[in-house]
């Protein structure tokens, strides 16, 4: 099915309503593997970062990595969930060339966390409580590198390369429970869960969450029921989508492909569908295994996992400030309202805008520069606003310069493009391009004179009582200047030359 064969988006809602499962995967920041000793450190050559044990040699056996645990632990505790007395890991069997086990290490019955929930705030700042139905431990698997096709998948492909560094590199797996009620906000709301599980998974320390790099995946579980129906629909399972926006997409172009399936009386298959950015279309992957055909049974080879309650309790006073309470009290100390904050957390800005202030910048200034010029930045290179090579000690010593007078707006924006190029930090480069306010009131005096002398008409306006006229004359002084004059004290002394009182 094609993009133009989709029914509308408020067609689709006005016969049926969506209901959602999400599945996130979020990769660990831990120093080796979930069952092995092997590195997890980006970069290295292929299958440089491999062992008997997670090749899956035989004879080898696995050993759990205990910061996994207590990374999941911690996620558990922050979603509000129950942490479970004692647990085990299972056999997941399925053959993929990217998992050289044959089956992957994962929980199936009995994760570490389950029955919890999470509390996002929508654009309009309504509060979606999503349910959690467990997140649990398990491994991931190997990358394949699919050569010679146009797309990059298998098909057309003259053969793959294997790369078995990521296999057995710990991975949380937080599942929802359906997510019903949504109605026509579900997008959205996949979106902003997607959104406050990553603030919540960096606040806590447990992985940088970082989407573009596929520390965090999430796979979007959709399926519609006419309205007034009990039974949920057959399910389609668009697999890991990689940013917040492309979740939103995927859910609303999935949304609009089943009523136009269900529209024409066909039937939904279960499958697998993968997603594409160029059009925000999904399509067909493979029909969708279910849970039993997966075999699973309990892993031989670990011992199960008994975390005491005082450990947990322990971990539980180890959690930091939640995003969310934190927001409300910076939103508060910032003095914005509730859409400001919500742009502030959509462009990824508020640790960059603490740390800015805690290297001495006002808020206000330290919030300006980051949503407006450097944002802008970000935004014409399709860059995360933490990848643009600056950081907040110089963002604040911006604003420190154009504090004390010796940049105005317009010279500061050269000095965060000089930065930006690689031309040093803000003092070189305001050295370097020879970027100072004139401040000498001796030059500014004879900038002045110059624009008086050269604007004979519109100065007698403003001699006649027209101060507004005075704008051209500043606008004159600061050609001059090349930008570089205090506008402020420009237009001063424009009216004391010419006798007029402000």
């Amino acid at each position: 099915m094609t993009v133009t064969e989709l029914v509308s988006y408020e067609d689709a809602l006005a016969t049926y309503e969506p209901v959602m499962g999400l599945e996130v995967h979020v990769e660990l920041g831990t120093k080796t593997k979930m069952f092995c000793g092997c590195s997890t450190s980006l970069g290295a050559d292929a299958n440089s970062q491999t062992c008997p044990t997670c090749l899956g040699l035989p004879g080898s056996l696995p050993v759990v990595n205990a910061t996994g645990v207590e990374s999941a632990i911690k996620i558990g505790l922050a979603l509000n969930c129950e942490i479970a007395e004692w647990c085990r890991f299972a056999r997941k069997n399925y053959f993929y060339p990217d998992m050289p086990k044959n089956f992957q290490t994962s929980q199936y019955d009995e994760p570490i966390a389950f029955n919890g929930y999470l509390d996002v705030q929508l654009e309009d700042g309504e509060i979606f409580r999503v349910e959690i139905e467990r997140a649990h431990m398990e491994e991931d698997t190997g990358k394949s590198t699919h050569v010679g096709g146009a797309t990059g998948r298998i098909h057309g492909a003259s053969h793959s390369l294997l790369d078995y560094n990521r296999a057995g590199i710990p991975l949380i797996e937080i599942v929802t429970k359906p997510i019903v009620g949504a109605g026509e906000k579900a997008p959205e709301v996949a979106r902003a869960y997607v959104a406050e599980l990553r603030e919540l998974i960096k606040a806590l320390g447990v992985s940088e969450a970082r989407m573009e790099m596929g520390q965090m995946r999430c796979d979007v579980n959709l399926s519609l029921r006419p309205h007034g129906a009990d039974k949920f629909g057959t399910r389609s399972e668009t697999k890991n989508v990689n940013s917040l926006r492309s979740v939103e997409r995927a859910a609303r172009f999935e949304i609009q492909r089943h009523a136009a399936v269900l529209g024409d009386g066909g039937t939904i298959i279960q499958e697998t569908r993968h997603f594409h950015e160029e059009d925000g279309s999904t399509t067909s992957g493979r029909v969708k295994e279910e849970a039993e055909d997966y075999r699973y049974f309990p892993e031989p080879d670990l011992v199960p996992v008994a975390p005491s309650r005082e450990w947990v309790e322990e971990l539980r006073g180890t959690l930091p400030e939640l995003p969310r309470v934190r927001r409300t009290r910076l939103r508060e100390e910032w003095g914005i309202s509730q859409h400001e904050m919500q742009s502030v957390l959509n462009a990824g800005a508020i640790d960059l805008i603490t740390a800015t202030i805690d290297a001495g910048a006002d808020a206000g200034a330290a919030r300006k520069w980051w949503m407006g010029e450097l944002a802008r930045r970000a935004n014409e290179e399709g860059a995360e606003l933490a990848a643009l090579p600056i950081t907040p000690v110089q963002v604040a010593r911006v604003c420190a310069l154009v504090d004390e007078g010796s940049l105005n707006d317009k010279l500061a924006r050269q000095t965060i493009e000089g930065v930006l190029a690689g031309e040093g930090d803000p003092d070189q480069v305001v050295a370097d391009r020879g970027l100072k306010v004139v401040s000498d009131e001796g030059a500014l005096g004879a900038a002045v004179d110059e624009a008086i002398a050269g604007n004979a008409a519109i100065a007698d306006k403003i001699r006649g009582g027209k101060v507004a006229a005075a704008g051209a004359l500043v606008g004159a002084v600061m050609k001059a200047t090349r930008g570089q004059a205090d506008a402020a004290r420009v237009r001063e002394l424009i009216l004391e030359k010419l006798g007029v009182e402000g």
